[in-house]
């Protein structure tokens, strides 16, 4: 897995609270620092993709393990 500079975990939130949180999370961070999110809501996967292209952040990984969804977004 890729470094990371800071982590949320957004599990047992639903549709848009992930986003919400991981906008307020990467507001904090550096240009080119990496947030990791941790989602349990199958519908992030999508939301991230999208937030991702509407924001100009980087989504550098976006995967699924133990019915948990991880992102790592890179603040542009």
């Amino acid at each position: 897995m890729a470094d990371f500079d800071q982590e949320l975990d957004a599990s047992g939130l639903n549709c848009p609270l992930p986003i919400l949180r991981a906008k307020k999370a990467l507001a904090a961070l550096d240009t080119g620092q990496v947030l990791h999110i941790i989602a349990t809501d199958p519908g992030s996967v999508k939301d991230f993709e999208a937030f991702a292209k509407q924001t100009g952040n980087e989504l550098v990984e976006s995967r699924e393990e133990g019915g948990k969804f991880h992102f790592l977004m890179k603040k542009n």
